[in-house]
Protein backbone atom coordinates (compact mmCIF):
# COMPACT_ATOMS: atom_id res chain seq x y z
CA UNK A 1 0.00 0.00 0.00
CA UNK A 2 1.37 3.58 -0.45
CA UNK A 3 2.00 5.84 1.45
CA UNK A 4 -0.34 8.24 2.09
CA UNK A 5 0.85 11.96 0.80
CA UNK A 6 1.87 14.55 3.30
CA UNK A 7 -1.87 16.20 2.61
CA UNK A 8 -3.93 13.07 3.18
CA UNK A 9 -1.88 12.69 6.34
CA UNK A 10 -2.46 15.67 7.42
CA UNK A 11 -6.31 15.41 6.80
CA UNK A 12 -6.58 12.14 8.51
CA UNK A 13 -4.96 13.74 11.87
CA UNK A 14 -7.23 16.42 11.62
CA UNK A 15 -10.02 13.79 11.59
CA UNK A 16 -8.88 12.02 14.33
CA UNK A 17 -9.10 14.60 16.31
CA UNK A 18 -12.65 15.62 15.34
CA UNK A 19 -13.32 11.94 16.30
CA UNK A 20 -11.58 12.17 19.85
CA UNK A 21 -13.21 15.50 20.91
CA UNK A 22 -16.47 13.69 20.07
CA UNK A 23 -15.81 10.97 22.48
CA UNK A 24 -14.79 12.85 25.18
CA UNK A 25 -17.33 14.84 25.14
CA UNK A 26 -21.26 14.12 26.08
CA UNK A 27 -24.29 15.86 24.61
CA UNK A 28 -24.61 18.70 27.59
CA UNK A 29 -20.36 19.40 26.44
CA UNK A 30 -19.15 17.98 29.73
CA UNK A 31 -15.99 16.17 29.68
CA UNK A 32 -16.98 12.12 29.83
CA UNK A 33 -16.31 10.41 32.84
CA UNK A 34 -12.78 9.17 32.57
CA UNK A 35 -12.02 5.49 32.06
CA UNK A 36 -12.28 3.57 35.44
CA UNK A 37 -8.72 3.42 36.72
CA UNK A 38 -7.40 6.85 35.94
CA UNK A 39 -9.83 9.48 38.18
CA UNK A 40 -8.08 11.10 40.93
CA UNK A 41 -8.03 8.88 44.03
CA UNK A 42 -10.70 10.02 46.46
CA UNK A 43 -10.11 11.83 49.36
CA UNK A 44 -9.49 9.64 52.61
CA UNK A 45 -12.71 9.47 54.88
CA UNK A 46 -12.31 11.24 58.07
CA UNK A 47 -11.96 8.51 61.29
CA UNK A 48 -15.07 6.65 62.35
CA UNK A 49 -15.27 8.01 65.97
CA UNK A 50 -15.62 5.28 68.24
CA UNK A 51 -18.91 5.85 70.33
CA UNK A 52 -18.07 3.12 72.57
CA UNK A 53 -14.26 3.28 73.88
CA UNK A 54 -12.99 0.55 76.08
CA UNK A 55 -11.29 2.62 78.25
CA UNK A 56 -11.08 6.30 79.79
CA UNK A 57 -8.34 8.36 81.80
CA UNK A 58 -9.48 11.92 83.20
CA UNK A 59 -7.70 14.64 83.02
CA UNK A 60 -8.48 18.21 84.30
CA UNK A 61 -8.91 19.95 87.93
CA UNK A 62 -10.88 20.00 91.13
CA UNK A 63 -14.39 19.95 89.42
CA UNK A 64 -12.70 16.21 87.86
CA UNK A 65 -12.00 15.08 91.43
CA UNK A 66 -14.97 15.36 93.22
CA UNK A 67 -13.75 18.12 95.46
CA UNK A 68 -16.41 19.26 97.74
CA UNK A 69 -18.89 16.77 96.84
CA UNK A 70 -18.79 14.77 99.38
CA UNK A 71 -17.11 16.33 102.67
CA UNK A 72 -15.77 19.51 103.04
CA UNK A 73 -12.46 20.83 101.53
CA UNK A 74 -11.36 16.98 100.10
CA UNK A 75 -11.64 15.27 96.53
CA UNK A 76 -14.16 12.26 96.66
CA UNK A 77 -13.11 10.80 93.09
CA UNK A 78 -16.19 8.33 93.07
CA UNK A 79 -18.24 10.86 92.79
CA UNK A 80 -16.48 12.17 89.28
CA UNK A 81 -18.62 12.98 86.54
CA UNK A 82 -15.78 11.00 84.37
CA UNK A 83 -14.65 7.72 86.34
CA UNK A 84 -16.30 7.91 89.39
CA UNK A 85 -18.24 5.06 90.95
CA UNK A 86 -20.87 6.25 92.66
CA UNK A 87 -24.66 5.19 91.27
CA UNK A 88 -26.26 8.64 91.28
CA UNK A 89 -23.54 10.25 89.45
CA UNK A 90 -23.59 7.34 87.08
CA UNK A 91 -20.63 8.82 85.46
CA UNK A 92 -19.64 8.61 81.78
CA UNK A 93 -17.07 5.54 83.03
CA UNK A 94 -19.84 3.66 83.46
CA UNK A 95 -22.19 4.93 81.28
CA UNK A 96 -19.85 3.63 78.97
CA UNK A 97 -17.91 0.32 80.18
CA UNK A 98 -20.78 -1.26 83.18
CA UNK A 99 -19.40 -0.51 86.83
CA UNK A 100 -17.21 -3.46 86.77
CA UNK A 101 -15.41 -2.43 83.64
CA UNK A 102 -15.04 1.26 85.18
CA UNK A 103 -13.46 0.21 87.86
CA UNK A 104 -10.59 -1.74 85.98
CA UNK A 105 -10.03 0.42 82.63
CA UNK A 106 -10.61 3.67 84.22
CA UNK A 107 -8.05 6.24 85.51
CA UNK A 108 -8.55 9.37 87.27
CA UNK A 109 -5.28 12.03 86.32
CA UNK A 110 -7.02 15.63 87.28
CA UNK A 111 -5.54 17.43 90.36
CA UNK A 112 -7.48 19.38 92.09
CA UNK A 113 -6.48 23.18 91.95
CA UNK A 114 -4.99 22.42 88.41
CA UNK A 115 -5.16 24.89 85.28
CA UNK A 116 -4.25 24.49 81.77
CA UNK A 117 -0.73 25.17 82.08
CA UNK A 118 -0.76 22.02 84.36
CA UNK A 119 -2.24 19.55 81.62
CA UNK A 120 0.29 18.24 79.14
CA UNK A 121 1.88 16.50 82.64
CA UNK A 122 -1.54 15.32 83.12
CA UNK A 123 -1.68 13.99 79.77
CA UNK A 124 1.44 12.53 79.63
CA UNK A 125 0.34 10.43 82.88
CA UNK A 126 -2.89 9.64 80.98
CA UNK A 127 -0.98 8.56 77.61
CA UNK A 128 0.98 5.51 79.08
CA UNK A 129 -2.50 3.66 79.40
CA UNK A 130 -3.03 4.16 76.01
CA UNK A 131 -6.75 5.14 76.60
CA UNK A 132 -9.38 5.18 73.99
CA UNK A 133 -11.12 8.17 75.30
CA UNK A 134 -9.33 10.82 77.39
CA UNK A 135 -11.59 13.11 79.00
CA UNK A 136 -10.50 17.37 79.42
CA UNK A 137 -12.53 19.18 81.76
CA UNK A 138 -10.02 22.42 82.63
CA UNK A 139 -9.77 26.48 82.42
CA UNK A 140 -12.23 27.48 85.64
CA UNK A 141 -8.77 27.94 87.42
CA UNK A 142 -6.96 30.06 84.72
CA UNK A 143 -10.20 32.36 85.09
CA UNK A 144 -10.03 32.16 88.88
CA UNK A 145 -7.46 34.00 90.21
CA UNK A 146 -7.02 36.63 92.45
CA UNK A 147 -7.98 39.26 90.66
CA UNK A 148 -8.80 40.07 86.74
CA UNK A 149 -5.67 41.08 85.88
CA UNK A 150 -4.15 37.70 87.09
CA UNK A 151 -5.77 35.53 84.75
CA UNK A 152 -4.11 33.23 82.37
CA UNK A 153 -3.76 34.98 79.24
CA UNK A 154 -5.95 33.92 75.78
CA UNK A 155 -2.46 32.99 73.80
CA UNK A 156 -0.85 31.10 76.82
CA UNK A 157 -3.74 29.17 77.38
CA UNK A 158 -3.80 28.00 73.99
CA UNK A 159 -0.24 27.22 73.73
CA UNK A 160 -0.80 25.10 76.73
CA UNK A 161 -3.87 23.17 75.33
CA UNK A 162 -1.98 22.25 72.41
CA UNK A 163 0.91 21.24 74.04
CA UNK A 164 -1.32 19.29 75.88
CA UNK A 165 -2.58 17.23 72.73
CA UNK A 166 0.58 16.90 71.47
CA UNK A 167 1.57 15.06 74.10
CA UNK A 168 -1.05 12.64 73.61
CA UNK A 169 -0.83 11.65 69.67
CA UNK A 170 2.93 11.26 70.39
CA UNK A 171 2.35 8.83 72.66
CA UNK A 172 -1.18 7.51 71.94
CA UNK A 173 -2.21 8.53 68.43
CA UNK A 174 -5.73 6.95 68.13
CA UNK A 175 -6.62 7.66 71.59
CA UNK A 176 -9.95 10.27 71.18
CA UNK A 177 -10.58 13.37 73.11
CA UNK A 178 -13.80 14.56 74.69
CA UNK A 179 -13.25 18.49 75.56
CA UNK A 180 -15.41 19.99 78.17
CA UNK A 181 -16.29 23.93 78.11
CA UNK A 182 -15.38 25.91 81.19
CA UNK A 183 -18.64 26.80 83.16
CA UNK A 184 -20.15 30.02 82.77
CA UNK A 185 -18.85 31.68 86.41
CA UNK A 186 -20.92 34.67 86.10
CA UNK A 187 -23.97 32.21 86.42
CA UNK A 188 -22.33 31.00 89.11
CA UNK A 189 -22.02 34.32 91.04
CA UNK A 190 -25.62 35.21 90.27
CA UNK A 191 -27.43 32.14 91.42
CA UNK A 192 -25.09 31.64 94.50
CA UNK A 193 -24.98 34.99 95.70
CA UNK A 194 -29.12 34.37 96.72
CA UNK A 195 -27.71 32.33 99.64
CA UNK A 196 -26.24 34.05 102.92
CA UNK A 197 -24.10 31.36 103.77
CA UNK A 198 -22.53 30.65 99.87
CA UNK A 199 -21.58 34.23 100.26
CA UNK A 200 -19.60 34.11 103.43
CA UNK A 201 -17.98 30.79 101.88
CA UNK A 202 -16.68 32.69 99.26
CA UNK A 203 -15.17 35.64 101.62
CA UNK A 204 -12.63 32.63 102.24
CA UNK A 205 -10.85 33.20 98.82
CA UNK A 206 -12.67 30.91 96.61
CA UNK A 207 -12.34 32.39 92.93
CA UNK A 208 -11.82 35.86 94.04
CA UNK A 209 -11.78 37.24 90.65
CA UNK A 210 -15.50 36.53 89.95
CA UNK A 211 -16.94 36.09 93.66
CA UNK A 212 -15.66 38.47 95.77
CA UNK A 213 -17.78 41.33 97.05
CA UNK A 214 -21.02 39.37 95.64
CA UNK A 215 -23.06 41.91 96.61
CA UNK A 216 -21.29 45.10 94.96
CA UNK A 217 -23.26 46.06 92.24
CA UNK A 218 -20.95 49.12 91.42
CA UNK A 219 -19.75 49.65 87.59
CA UNK A 220 -16.06 48.95 88.51
CA UNK A 221 -17.15 45.93 89.81
CA UNK A 222 -19.95 44.22 87.23
CA UNK A 223 -16.77 45.27 84.69
CA UNK A 224 -14.61 42.62 86.72
CA UNK A 225 -16.68 40.34 86.56
CA UNK A 226 -17.98 40.99 82.73
CA UNK A 227 -14.03 40.63 82.29
CA UNK A 228 -13.93 37.18 83.60
CA UNK A 229 -16.93 36.10 82.14
CA UNK A 230 -15.71 37.23 78.60
CA UNK A 231 -12.48 35.39 79.32
CA UNK A 232 -13.73 32.27 79.59
CA UNK A 233 -15.95 32.85 76.48
CA UNK A 234 -12.38 33.08 75.00
CA UNK A 235 -11.17 29.90 76.75
CA UNK A 236 -14.12 27.72 75.20
CA UNK A 237 -13.59 29.34 71.80
CA UNK A 238 -9.78 28.44 72.06
CA UNK A 239 -10.84 25.34 73.08
CA UNK A 240 -13.40 24.68 70.59
CA UNK A 241 -10.82 25.30 67.45
CA UNK A 242 -7.62 23.49 68.76
CA UNK A 243 -10.29 20.25 69.23
CA UNK A 244 -11.74 21.17 65.55
CA UNK A 245 -8.10 20.22 64.41
CA UNK A 246 -7.84 16.82 65.30
CA UNK A 247 -10.25 14.99 63.71
CA UNK A 248 -9.88 12.55 67.26
CA UNK A 249 -11.17 15.13 69.52
CA UNK A 250 -14.56 16.21 70.25
CA UNK A 251 -15.91 19.57 71.87
CA UNK A 252 -19.01 19.88 74.13
CA UNK A 253 -19.68 22.81 71.72
CA UNK A 254 -20.32 24.68 74.89
CA UNK A 255 -22.80 22.38 76.33
CA UNK A 256 -21.54 22.39 79.94
CA UNK A 257 -21.13 26.57 80.02
CA UNK A 258 -24.71 26.51 78.53
CA UNK A 259 -26.18 24.71 81.08
CA UNK A 260 -28.46 26.24 83.26
CA UNK A 261 -27.50 25.21 87.00
CA UNK A 262 -28.75 26.39 89.77
CA UNK A 263 -28.10 25.91 93.50
CA UNK A 264 -29.50 21.64 93.40
CA UNK A 265 -26.20 21.24 91.58
CA UNK A 266 -23.98 23.25 93.42
CA UNK A 267 -21.80 21.71 96.72
CA UNK A 268 -23.47 22.80 99.52
CA UNK A 269 -20.24 23.17 101.33
CA UNK A 270 -18.51 25.99 99.15
CA UNK A 271 -21.57 26.60 96.85
CA UNK A 272 -18.69 26.70 94.03
CA UNK A 273 -18.06 23.33 92.90
CA UNK A 274 -20.47 20.72 91.56
CA UNK A 275 -22.68 18.49 93.89
CA UNK A 276 -23.44 14.82 93.34
CA UNK A 277 -26.04 16.17 91.22
CA UNK A 278 -23.92 18.57 89.35
CA UNK A 279 -21.69 15.73 88.72
CA UNK A 280 -24.48 13.54 87.79
CA UNK A 281 -25.58 16.70 84.60
CA UNK A 282 -22.01 16.38 83.93
CA UNK A 283 -21.76 12.87 83.03
CA UNK A 284 -24.67 13.27 81.00
CA UNK A 285 -23.81 16.41 78.91
CA UNK A 286 -20.35 13.77 78.05
CA UNK A 287 -22.21 10.93 77.24
CA UNK A 288 -24.18 12.36 75.05
CA UNK A 289 -21.15 14.30 73.55
CA UNK A 290 -18.79 10.40 73.13
CA UNK A 291 -21.81 9.03 72.16
CA UNK A 292 -23.66 11.32 69.36
CA UNK A 293 -23.91 9.76 65.58
CA UNK A 294 -22.15 13.06 64.42
CA UNK A 295 -20.21 15.80 66.56
CA UNK A 296 -22.12 18.43 68.01
CA UNK A 297 -22.71 21.28 65.80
Amino acid sequence: MRKPSRRARAALSLMAAAVLGVAGCDTGGRSAPAPEGTKARAARPAPVWNRSPGSIAAVGDSITRGFDACTVLSDCPEVSWATGSDAQVDSLAVRLLGAAGAAEHSWNYAVTGARMADLPGQMERAAARDPELVTVMVGANDACRSSARAMTSVAGFRADFEEALRTLREASPKTQVYVASVPNLKRLWSEGRANPLGKEVWKLGICPSMLSAADDLTSAATLRRDRVQQRVVEYNKVLKEVCAKDSRCRFDNNAVYDYRFGTGQLSHWDWFHPSRDGQARLAAIAYRTVTAANPVA
